[in-house]
């Protein structure tokens, strides 16, 4: 069962960093949770910053051993993750939750969280993955952001207990996990493009200095994006960013 340990921190840089430092050490355990009340240091994919008021959001770190998952299909585990934390979000917030490729939450057009996977790989061997997690909970003050975030307080107009969700959206990830180690990837993966963000409508890309228009087709088995402009093209994580 996952989120046993649950350890909660004041204050950390990252939880992610945290827990890569327990793994150095030897004190990682299967299934445990690192919660944060504050983050001073978050960061998302390309090491995009992560700017969280303090106590109001779930800042957490799960760590799991990656026995039994696939070195070279790495992204199933992306999927089942993301599954999991749109299960949690859908509760409340409805059916407006989306997920936005490759690794975000979205409620509507508004970002709502983001995950983000480091993995510690030996030789050949996928030995744990270190699953980092942020949800927007009671923020109602983002600043000056630029990719409109929104929180379960705005959507519903009710404060939340940020660690108790957390301990509840590990029941949603421990489901998406067994079922991802019972061999249930095509299922999750159909379930992942059902709740794609913008699928099978016209979105405006940057790749390098071009910005284009093309229609948000799916994601695939590996983890690519696929869209339409005058052929049907295959992406990669990285190659693109949404213009939103």
């Amino acid at each position: 069962m996952i989120c046993e340990p649950f350890i909660i921190l004041p204050t950390i840089d990252s939880t992610n960093n945290y827990a890569k430092g327990l793994v150095k050490e030897g004190l990682a355990k299967d299934g445990m949770l690192i919660f944060a009340e504050e983050q001073t240091q978050g960061r998302g994919q390309k090491n995009h910053v992560w700017e969280s008021q303090k106590g109001e959001n779930i800042i957490m770190t799960l760590i799991i051993n990656a026995n039994g998952l696939k070195m070279d299909a790495q992204f199933e585990l992306s999927c089942a993750t993301a599954l999991g934390c749109r299960d949690f979000f859908n509760i409340y917030a409805g059916d407006e939750t989306c997920i936005k490729w490759p690794n975000d939450l979205y409620w509507r057009d508004r970002k709502a969280g983001g995950i983000l996977i480091e993995n510690v790989i030996k030789g050949n061997t996928w030995e744990k993955a270190i699953i980092g997690i942020g949800i927007n909970i009671n923020q109602v003050d983002f600043g000056n952001m630029n990719k409109k975030p929104v929180s379960l307080k705005q959507i519903t107009g009710k404060p939340f207990d940020a660690k108790a969700l957390a301990m509840e959206l590990c029941l949603f990830l421990n489901q998406r996990f067994t079922e991802l180690r019972a061999g249930c990837f095509d299922a999750q993966l159909k379930a992942y493009n059902q709740d794609l963000f913008k699928l099978n409508q016209l979105v405006a890309f940057k790749k390098g200095e071009e910005i284009f228009n093309a229609i948000v087709e799916g994601v695939n088995a590996k983890g690519q994006l696929l869209i339409k402009r005058e052929s049907s093209e295959t992406i990669n994580h990285g190659e693109i960013e949404w213009i939103l």
